[in-house]
């Protein structure tokens, strides 16, 4: 089933909520459209998190929940997604996110060890609560960090603030 990862760990690190003031199908419309995007940037490490890292950059790939697998959210997959809430919201949305981590020196980039997590929304009537699970690496971004860029990024691309936090 599109959305939803089998194995998803019993155990988070991170859970928070989430008071929402749009439906379940544009709510998951806006996740889907913006981790679609943060998939194709690199952003500043200081613009996530407070930087360990002088000069740090990351990059994220999401990739959705399917069965055993997940799946990169590209074009093409985030098109299926999106037809696929289209017809009728998901209750669950999982996925995988692997935070990349670069270095600038000079005109130089070195590469640092990724931080992977998996995050799982959950979807009721006027509210959504994320639960994130990091699964390996240094943890230069924390749980809260991802939670937030996501949070921010959907209400920066909405119209009014849709997503405001309960707990």
């Amino acid at each position: 089933m599109l959305g939803l990862y089998e194995n998803f760990p019993a155990t988070v690190h991170r859970a928070a909520h989430f008071s929402s003031l749009a439906s379940n199908k544009r709510l998951q419309q806006k996740l889907a459209e913006t981790l679609q995007r943060l998939n194709a940037e690199t952003v500043t490490l200081e613009s996530v998190t407070d930087p360990s890292i002088p000069q740090g950059t990351v990059n994220f790939d999401f990739g959705i929940g399917e069965a055993s697998n997940f799946n990169y959210l590209d074009s093409e997959e985030a098109a299926r997604l999106l037809k696929a809430i289209s017809g009728k919201p998901l209750q669950i949305m999982d996925f995988f996110c692997a935070a990349r981590y670069h270095r600038s020196q000079s005109e130089r980039q070195t590469r640092l060890r990724f931080d992977y997590y998996m995050l799982r929304f959950k979807f009721n009537e006027d509210s959504m609560k994320v639960y994130i699970f990091h699964e390996r690496g240094p943890r230069y971004t924390s749980p809260e960090d991802i939670i937030s860029l996501i949070v921010n990024r959907i209400n920066e691309a909405s119209a009014k603030k849709i997503l405001a936090k309960t707990h």
